[in-house]
């Protein structure tokens, strides 16, 4: 009787190592995973407008909406049930109310301070991060004040310790310097102090890129129909890697608490190297064009949108991130507390 002949495949393979063993089942995944994603990672952006009971959708940003001061404060509800640690708000101001040096950043009753007010008066457990920044109030749509065609550091760091000082007194948690005027931290920090708002942390936009990704945002804001030329003298050349080091070693120096890394999925990189080096509070920004691309291909049936949504949360994670802006908060939160 001869043996039967062995299948073609039939192959025992002499391998110490099988890393499939730790893919074999889900409990085995979840017991080896390196990196999680949960609710504390999450910021939520919202867009405020004036009005009352108003939800107004951002065309280029599907379920985005602009919301008046009463509706940030349900949407800070939703956050609160959802376990979303913080709000990070952006106005939409009136074009009446616009102006060449931003005057409206520095009125205690504009769209930021109301709702910053409104939102720790019902909920003060939850964080307010505030955007310090010229963009939403100019006429040019700059992040700082111009003289001609140039934009001017330092009389624009003055305007912003200002409008620092502003949402402070509205009770923000966090101030968020956006503007990439050189030198704004520092000036900040000694105004805070000089106040007494000690405890008011800042969030510095250490390495913000000038970036084709933010036109939906320019869209929520109402700043992209009047910009005038482009943001390439003070925001960072997306070219660049090492520069991104020294400008968040300078925003540690000067005192910032938390770096940011805008946008986010194109610089991982950065934010592995900033994480990496500085081992700082390190947050990264799901920017409104990745958001757009994502929504896009979803509704055109492209990919699994939920999917694609978490998938690209955890890049941040693994990248270094400690936290992500993302506008898919509410939707990741709601997902995430579902698999608890």
């Amino acid at each position: 009787m001869t043996d039967s002949p062995r299948h073609p495949l039939d192959l025992s393979l002499n391998l110490t190592h099988r890393p499939r063993r730790n893919r074999k089942a889900d409990w085995a995944r979840r017991l080896v995973r390196e990196n999680v994603l949960t609710t504390n990672d999450l910021i939520w952006p919202i867009f405020v407008v004036d009005g009352e009971n108003v939800r107004t959708p951002v065309a280029s940003m599907p379920d985005v909406e602009r919301l008046s001061v009463d509706q940030a404060v349900v949407a800070a509800q939703r956050a609160v049930e959802l376990s979303i640690p913080a709000l990070a708000l952006f106005p939409f101001t009136d074009p009446s109310l616009r102006d060449a040096n931003g005057s409206e950043a520095l009125n205690p009753e504009n769209l930021v301070c109301r709702a910053t007010r409104a939102i720790k008066q019902t909920f003060p457990q939850i964080g307010v991060i505030t955007d310090v920044a010229l963009d939403p109030y100019t006429s040019h749509g700059h992040d700082g004040v111009m003289e001609g065609e140039t934009i001017l550091n330092d009389e624009s760091v003055a305007i912003l310790v200002e409008q620092s000082l502003n949402q402070a007194r509205a009770g923000a948690d966090v101030i968020a310097p956006s503007d990439m005027m050189d030198g704004r931290v520092a000036a900040i920090r000694a105004a805070l102090d000089g106040e007494g708002f000690l405890d008011v942390q800042i969030m510095a936009y250490a390495a913000k890129y000038a970036s084709a990704f933010y036109g939906p945002f320019r869209d929520a804001i109402g700043t992209k129909a009047v910009l005038v030329g482009d943001k390439r003298t003070y925001q960072m050349d997306p070219a660049n890697s090492d520069e991104a080091l020294r400008e968040v070693a300078d925003d540690l120096d000067q005192g910032a608490d938390m770096i940011m890394v805008k946008p986010g999925l194109p610089y991982l990189d950065i934010i592995y190297r900033v994480k990496d080096r500085f081992a700082a509070p390190t947050f990264a920004y799901q920017v409104s064009g990745e958001y757009a691309m994502i929504m896009a291909a979803a509704r055109n049936g492209w990919l699994d949108g939920e999917k694609a949504m978490l998938e690209s949360l955890l890049a941040f994670k693994r990248a270094g991130a400690d936290g992500i802006l993302t506008y898919f908060a509410p939707k990741a939160a709601e997902m995430l507390k579902k698999g608890e």
